[in-house]
């Protein structure tokens, strides 16, 4: 059987289901093959029965395993037979370990009030596969001291049932005494312990479930709102103003429907990006909207969804407090912010070691993401966004929030721009809008770029002008250090994105040419290809430039540099004035930087295919085996990368600019959400890149003073 970890609880309702996701993703980024399954359930494998836990989790990306393998017995087969339930179980997890490295194995649900050694059982079929146990309990309404108390008991009974536990994870803590719990549980003997805060959002309902659990039918508003989850209700049985007062983000508000001089000002709230967006509006007593409401609704054309319940408020209040929303697998927004809290708050490095799990030597573009993701949350850094009158990145700006990519500024009219989220319904709460006319920020930074192109005749009044353009109104905050960098081009040019840069930002120490490369995620590796995007034809210095800002971008994201000075002879072979600037280039790459790998001039196929860098360069330890490939011009470079992308399938992710002294990246005008996300999580990871070299050359520095 392959390696597995069990997640398991002693009790019902701890929130293991986002656990289980957070180390799933883990796994997935660091081994690949990774199965999931669940010994048992309340639910079969029937077409009308869905354990919504688990098709949530096998249909994650990277995930190749169909949702009945991943189901072991009911509970009824297990009462019918305990003995023979477990022996099915064990079948039936080695038919599905056969073909994974690693396997999650996820603990009952304690759904069954007939059951009442529910734990025992867990502990048995963690015993039995071998499986490590990651125990996990609830801190709702509990102290520090309660969460271990009941950790000690839970661990007890696995260790009676001969269950490995090697780690525990307080879940659904308050978030005032997070801190508190992983004191405590620190004194647990375990490798791994923590402590995951509550979060309302993971067990809010959706409105369709609040409408549905009162008997309320959809008066007004858009049917695709219906599934815009709900953190709250606020009852409105007061004025106005009173309960404008009291609306907080993503509520559904409860009012009687024959108070209709509330639903105006609830929708004229919701729309104005002044006050919080709302789930939706639950009228109560069964009084029909009137025509003239309608009539209003339908001008404004507005999305909130409005249900009507023939029950009263009170009973209504009473029902609906009642409901909780289960994760999904089309929960995205749950999925996202179950994915950050875990890997926040839980050591995933000391996890894997645990469970003794050790990192693939594939590399697969799901991989490459996952663990660019979990790069740019480390640490996180501050991205502006120029381009927020495009929906596209507002929908990557939500995407990227809350996975907690990078901590963000949208650029323009803050009432537009939150007005727009609220439309398409994102929650762009945590981001900061500021607006490129903000007279005191114009005002420096005229003053700033008139100094630094004075050479160029510039005057404050003319840069006062220039400054107020999105593109250089966000460099100009890169370059005070206002954000940590910036991703652009998904509307403006390339020339229009990187001119700023340039011109003030300037390039980085050593490096006089600013180029480019394509990150490209074949099925079993992330190569690097440099210049595909900027400098159509270098000389042999701009080439050597490209090469080692190659390399360093290479080791930015985790690739080992292994650089192919590409041409159309390998060695000594060929001649021609193309070649001799690939040879000048690799003997100043030599020169400049001696500790890389390097070869050149070298073809492709010799640089790539093992068997053909034997035959023409047998003594190169990068022949074969390269990483980074520096194409001898733009034409080429750029042919490649594309035929290399469509026809092995690669994704290619970039252009990614480098060699400036801090980063800005640029979009392809034609640039999906996904693609935004990827992007503003490399410009954050070489964010990280530039300060820890400011932090290296200051200690330097302070170094030879002293």
């Amino acid at each position: 059987m392959s390696r597995s970890v069990y997640v398991a609880s002693p009790e019902g309702l701890t929130g293991k289901s986002a656990v289980a996701l957070g180390l799933l993703d883990a796994l997935i980024r660091e081994v690949g093959s990774v199965g999931v399954f669940r010994p048992l359930t309340t639910l079969g494998t029937g077409p009308h029965e869905v354990d919504h836990i688990v098709d949530m989790l096998v249909s994650q990306p990277g995930m190749d395993q169909t949702y009945d393998e991943a189901i072991g017995v009911t509970y009824a087969q297990a009462h019918d037979d305990p003995d023979e339930a477990l022996h099915v179980i064990v079948e039936r997890f080695g038919a599905l370990s056969a073909r994974f490295e690693v396997v999650v194995v996820l603990g009952s649900d304690y759904t069954d009030v007939s059951t009442g050694t529910e734990l025992s059982f867990n502990a048995r079929v963690a015993a039995n596969l071998g499986s490590a146990v990651v125990l996990v309990v609830h801190g709702r309404d509990r102290t520090p001291e309660q969460i271990k108390v009941a950790a000690d008991g839970a661990i007890a009974e696995l260790r009676a049932n001969h269950a490995q536990t090697v780690a525990v994870v307080a879940n659904r803590v308050d978030p005032d005494e997070v801190e508190a719990v992983r004191a405590v549980l620190a004194a647990l003997p375990f490798p791994v312990t923590a402590a995951i805060p509550e979060n309302a959002l993971l067990s809010a309902p959706s409105f369709r479930a609040l409408a549905d659990a009162v008997g309320a039918r959809l008066v007004l508003g858009s049917e695709s709102w219906m599934d815009r989850d709900s953190l709250g209700l606020v009852v409105a049985a007061m004025s106005l103003p009173n309960v404008l007062a009291r609306l907080g983000t993503d509520v559904t508000v409860i009012a009687p429907s024959d108070r209709t001089d509330l639903i105006p000002g609830l929708m004229l709230a919701h729309q104005s990006g002044t006050f919080p967006t709302l789930a939706g509006i639950v009228l109560t007593g069964g009084y029909p909207i009137p025509e003239t409401i309608a009539r209003l609704s339908a001008g404004v054309q507005q999305d909130l969804p409005i249900a009507l319940t023939d029950d009263g408020t009170f009973r209504t209040a009473e029902r609906l407090m009642q409901v909780r929303g289960p994760m999904t697998k089309g929960s995205r927004n749950k999925i996202e912010t179950a994915r950050r809290l875990f890997s926040e708050s839980v050591d995933q490095v000391a996890l894997l070691t645990a469970i003794d799990v050790s990192a693939s030597e594939v590399r697969t573009p799901l991989m490459f993401e996952f663990q660019l993701m979990e790069r740019a949350r480390s640490d996180r850094k501050h991205i502006v966004l120029p381009e927020s009158q495009d929906d596209r990145i507002l929908e990557a700006a939500d995407v990227l929030l809350r996975r907690g990519v990078a901590d963000l500024t949208l650029l323009g009219d803050e009432t537009k721009v939150r007005a727009r989220g609220s439309a398409l319904g994102l929650d762009l709460d945590a981001a900061a809008v500021v607006s490129p006319t903000e007279p005191e920020l114009v005002e420096r930074f005229a003053h700033t770029y008139a100094e630094a192109r004075a050479h160029k005749g510039m005057t404050v009044g003319r840069a006062r002008e220039v400054i107020t353009d999105i593109s250089y109104f966000g460099t100009m905050m890169v370059h005070l250090g206002l954000a940590d960098g910036m991703v652009s081009g998904a509307v403006n040019t390339t020339a229009h994105t990187i001119r700023p840069a340039l011109e003030f930002i300037k390039t980085a120490e050593g490096v006089k040419t600013v180029s480019s490369v394509f990150l490209m995620c074949l099925a079993d590796r992330v190569l690097v290809y440099g210049d595909c995007a900027v400098i159509p034809d270098p000389t042999a210095e701009q080439l050597a430039d490209i090469a080692i800002s190659s390399a360093q971008t290479a080791q930015q994201f985790g690739i080992d540099p292994r650089i192919a000075m590409l041409s159309y002879s390998t060695g000594s072979s060929g001649s021609g004035a193309d070649v001799e600037k690939v040879r000048a280039a690799t003997a100043l790459v030599a020169e400049r930087a001696p500790e890389l790998a390097l070869a050149g001039p070298i073809q492709y196929d010799a640089a790539i295919d093992p068997v053909v860098g034997r035959a023409k360069m047998p003594d190169s330890e990068v022949s074969g085996r390269a990483t980074v490939f520096v194409f001898p011009d733009l034409n080429t470079g750029n042919n490649t990368y594309k035929a290399v992308q469509r026809s092995a399938h690669a994704v290619a992710v970039g252009p990614v600019l480098q060699g400036l002294r801090k980063p800005v990246n640029d979009l392809s005008r034609g640039a999906l959400v996904d693609d935004i996300v990827n992007t503003v999580a490399i410009t954050a990871v070489q964010a990280q890149g530039t300060t820890q070299q400011a932090t290296s050359r200051a200690t330097t520095q302070q170094g030879a003073a002293s």
